[in-house]
């Protein structure tokens, strides 16, 4: 078992949420592939989209409905700073995720997370279980309190 699946089935027994961890046979790295391989809505997958603090260097964690793009001016406000765009060096040292297996918990060093109130639309999500291959489904709520998530307004309209 890699070490970042490991992390997330332990993050989810921690936390003690009712999640379903799968591994898929084809890849889930994009919400399409996710949605496709969990038979799900494209918006009932997690996206966790890492910025880093322009003024803080920390991680700055947008769960994001699968259909959703984060816009990056009100993503700023909601953050309090600007952003930068993180590359895959700094996902990786940050959270110990590769980017396409970026789970919303289990991360190396926790980082300010904020959700998109459209994946509350839904009893279940699916998110990223730290590998290209494995996902978690659970309810939205117990998973973003679990996280400290507010709900915030950052998405494209």
């Amino acid at each position: 078992m890699s070490k970042s699946l490991k992390r997330v089935e332990t993050a989810l027994a921690d936390l003690g949420l009712d999640a379903r961890v799968l591994e898929m046979p084809g890849e889930t790295r994009t919400a399409e592939q996710a949605a496709a391989e969990a038979g799900c809505a494209l918006d009932q997958i997690v996206k966790s989209i890492i910025f880093r603090g322009h003024d803080s260097d920390a991680a700055i964690l947008f769960l994001t409905a699968g259909g959703n793009q984060v816009d990056p001016e009100r993503a700023c406000a909601v953050a309090g700073e600007g952003l930068d765009r993180a590359d895959a060096a700094f996902v990786r040292a940050r959270t110990g995720f590769a980017i396409g297996g970026v789970a919303p918990l289990g991360h190396l060093s926790p980082p300010r997370v904020f959700a998109d109130p459209r994946l509350m639309a839904f009893d279940v999500v699916w998110a990223a279980a730290g590998t290209p291959r494995h996902i978690f489904s659970c309810a939205p709520g117990p998973l973003f309190a679990a996280v400290d998530a507010p709900l915030a307004e950052f998405v494209s309209v």
